[in-house]
């Protein structure tokens, strides 16, 4: 099937707003560590689209803009006063909480951005590009690809010291609660789920709630509040 020839918002204009976060927010601050997090994501996929390295340039960057909008619209809600989706309030809740370490901010963003905002995101580039979802799963693929090199830097760089993090340290038992491929894996399926929902809305609207309830409960479990 033929892909549309307009463009969403440009990459840059996605990243301008994220740094901009980053600088006015508190390093300490939850959502702080994600936005850095996200930041580092969209520019490596920024990279690899300016490379060549997707299939489909077009495709990549209509993905990429329309995933990064879906975040950018909850931190929007939540600055307004507005509720955002279900699977972002944890984090919003909790940001400023001493008792959640670096790490679990961070996987807790992960979490809500890929169980959640990516199937939709999915659909939103689909409906753009006059495309099934097959034809953006390659795409989907190297995005999920960047996510996976990115996850396991950020464990590095947050993780405690091998000194610090015993088997008996609760935040052994979180991080081994939570994949990132699974997450992944289940986010496909449920983008290729809505698509096939979209001529029925009502069934589609209570699908995609209570696919933010369940992503939204996984993130309050990791932000859980762990002892120094």
């Amino acid at each position: 099937m033929a892909r549309c020839e307009q463009l969403t918002t440009p990459v840059d204009a996605v990243l301008s707003r994220m740094r901009a976060l980053d600088a006015a927010l508190p390093v300490r601050d939850g959502l702080a560590v994600f936005n850095r997090v996200y930041l580092t994501v969209t520019e490596a996929v920024d990279r690899h689209i300016d490379a060549g390295r997707f299939p489909d340039t077009r495709a990549a960057v209509t993905l990429d803009v329309r995933f990064a909008e879906r975040y950018l619209t909850a931190v929007a809600l939540a600055e307004e006063g507005r509720r955002p989706p279900a699977c972002w309030r944890p984090l919003f809740q909790m940001r400023r909480h001493p008792g959640v370490r670096p790490l679990q901010f961070a996987l807790a963003g992960i979490n809500a951005h890929i169980g959640h905002d990516l199937a939709l995101a999915v659909v939103d580039a689909c409906r753009s590009l006059g495309c099934e979802p097959a034809e953006l799963e390659d795409e989907f693929d190297r995005v999920g690809d960047v996510l996976v090199s990115l996850e396991e830097r950020v464990r590095e760089e947050l993780m405690p010291g091998p000194d610090l993090l015993q088997i008996a340290d609760p935040l052994t038992h979180l991080l081994g609660s939570w994949s990132l491929d699974r997450a992944r894996e289940a986010t496909w399926a449920a983008a290729r789920a809505l698509w096939a929902l979209r001529g029925l809305p009502d069934l589609a609207g209570e699908f995609t709630d209570r696919l933010d309830a369940a992503v939204g409960f996984a993130g309050r479990m990791l932000l859980t509040p762990l002892p120094d």
